[in-house]
């Protein structure tokens, strides 16, 4: 996905150019194109997943499936496109087993000691995602920015504050390389593009994106799991370009995506393995 410079905070090299076919002709896409893109991929992994439970439950139809789906995610207070990514990518269940996960060890969520976080709000995403985005403004002292999670083989926009809604619909999916998140989460360190105007990182439909939204520089940290996977991105916009960010500024937007990213990890392997647990159940009763 490209080169970047040696050190963390260092601005972004030259990057191929992008896939042909992905955007429209012209630097900005017509509204009916994003939406019609966005519903698209955002039902490509609820399709796949569909299809899975259809044949694993000898289900009546798609439809069933995605009743089950829904079901699950709501009991389970997961997102449809987080369960649905996760019934794709977690080996099936033994055939005839009562249990998805038998003997599975449990543990609480990992402490996030940078964030702020209501009492009993440790095990909330959604919550957990608003501390971490506020946690990225006040480093980085800007009004604007945005927190996304990676699955199905692409980062999605998970949160965001200061953006407008043509920034928000064109990188509510983001699975090309010319982004700045896409080369950070490439390279699984941090990433800086100080002037997005003259920055070769981009082509031209995203960097129209983000200078429409009244954005110049943009920074990108991985939020990364104790093995170094990348399961989401948190980003700064700036007004003006940025000169760079000191040591300590680095070093604590590093903490906090190790930190976050843990964090993730634990949650996947704590609430989402919970709910496909609780989808197994209410299949395997279904087809009594």
């Amino acid at each position: 996905m490209g080169r970047l410079s040696q050190h963390p905070g260092g601005e972004a090299a030259p990057t191929s150019a992008p896939r042909p076919g992905l955007a429209p002709a012209g630097p900005r896409w017509e509204q009916w194109q994003l939406d019609r893109r966005n519903r698209r991929l955002g039902h490509a992994g609820v399709a796949r997943a569909q299809d899975i439970l259809a044949r694993r439950y000898r289900l009546e139809c798609a439809d069933a499936a995605f009743e089950l789906l829904k079901s699950s995610s709501q009991r389970s207070n997961v997102k449809l496109h987080t369960l649905a990514d996760a019934v794709v990518r977690t080996p099936a269940p033994d055939r005839d087993a009562t249990s998805w996960f038998p003997g599975r060890a449990r543990f609480g969520p990992p402490r996030l000691p940078g964030l702020r976080l209501e009492a009993g709000a440790r095990d909330s995403q959604g919550a957990v995602l608003k501390a971490t985005l506020h946690r990225l403004l006040t480093i980085t002292q800007t009004p604007m920015g945005n927190v996304q999670l990676a699955d199905s083989g692409r980062l999605h926009l998970a949160r965001h504050t200061g953006l407008n809604k043509y920034f928000t619909d064109f990188f509510a999916f983001v699975e090309t390389p010319t982004t700045v998140c896409a080369l950070a989460a490439s390279a699984r360190r941090q990433v800086t593009v100080r002037d997005v105007a003259t920055s070769s990182v981009f082509d031209e439909a995203s960097r129209q994106a983000i200078l429409q939204t009244g954005s110049r520089a943009a920074h990108s940290v991985p939020l990364t799991s104790g093995k170094g996977r990348v399961l989401g991105m948190i980003s700064s916009h700036h007004e003006r370009p940025l000169t760079g960010f000191s040591r300590p500024q680095l070093t604590a937007l590093h903490q906090t995506g190790t930190d976050v990213g843990r964090w993730l990890s634990w949650h996947w392997d704590t609430v989402v393995l919970d709910a496909l647990e609780r989808l197994h159940a209410e299949a395997l009763s279904a087809c009594r």
